[in-house]
């Protein structure tokens, strides 16, 4: 993977930690000044990132290879917008409440853009923009929302490993198997994954 400013996904996916003001969740929440998060650092919490062509998702051999790679076998595409999604206003709600999935949570943007807010190792807030040809691999386990920005509209591919299950387990879950892996395996090298323990 290159690093800096020859990284491509840059282009289509950038983090940087959250303001704590309770404005519209749509704005972006920098903090002041900004602070941006690599997406290396991102890696290191588990979250994957690639850069894709959009425009020919049908015939992407690049897509094709991480499907292959990763064995996500099923896909089907989700469009978040007032006009669009049924119960908008109380889905965008549910699906910016805190929760983890027990699987990989897999999102291609093919159109639009929008914001998944992941947890890092002392439980920040980092906000990370996905637009169109950014694809972002949540591991099972992470504490993490989702929320539009203020253009209101996003279609996204969603990926899923043999059937798909959508489960939000709301904050806290931590004693779910799945929860207690992701520390293992992402928390536990910075100061010992002791912050993260604590149920908020």
């Amino acid at each position: 993977m290159t690093m800096g400013a020859a990284d491509k996904r840059e282009e289509v996916i950038q983090a940087w930690y959250m303001d704590d003001s309770d404005e519209d969740q749509r704005l972006p929440h920098h903090r002041e000044p900004k602070e941006y998060v690599s997406l290396d650092k991102l890696s290191e919490l588990g979250v994957l990132s690639w850069r894709l062509d959009a425009d020919n998702y049908e015939n992407d051999e690049e897509l094709k290879k991480i499907r292959e790679e990763r064995g996500y076998s099923y896909m089907d595409f989700c469009e978040v917008c007032p006009e669009k999604l049924p119960n908008y206003e109380e889905k965008i709600k549910n699906f910016f409440e805190e929760h983890l999935h027990t699987d990989e949570e897999i999102r291609y943007c093919v159109a639009g853009s929008g914001y998944f807010d992941v947890r890092d190792h002392n439980d920040k807030w980092i906000r990370v923009w996905v637009k169109k040809g950014g694809m972002i691999v949540l591991p099972a386990g992470i504490y993490h929302r989702f929320t539009l920005d203020t253009d209101n509209y996003i279609k996204a591919m969603r990926l899923f490993v043999g059937d798909p299950i959508w489960t939000p387990y709301n904050r806290p879950h931590d004693h779910l198997p799945a929860r207690k892996e992701y520390i293992e395996n992402f928390l536990q090298e910075e100061g010992g994954g002791q912050a993260v323990d604590a149920a908020a």
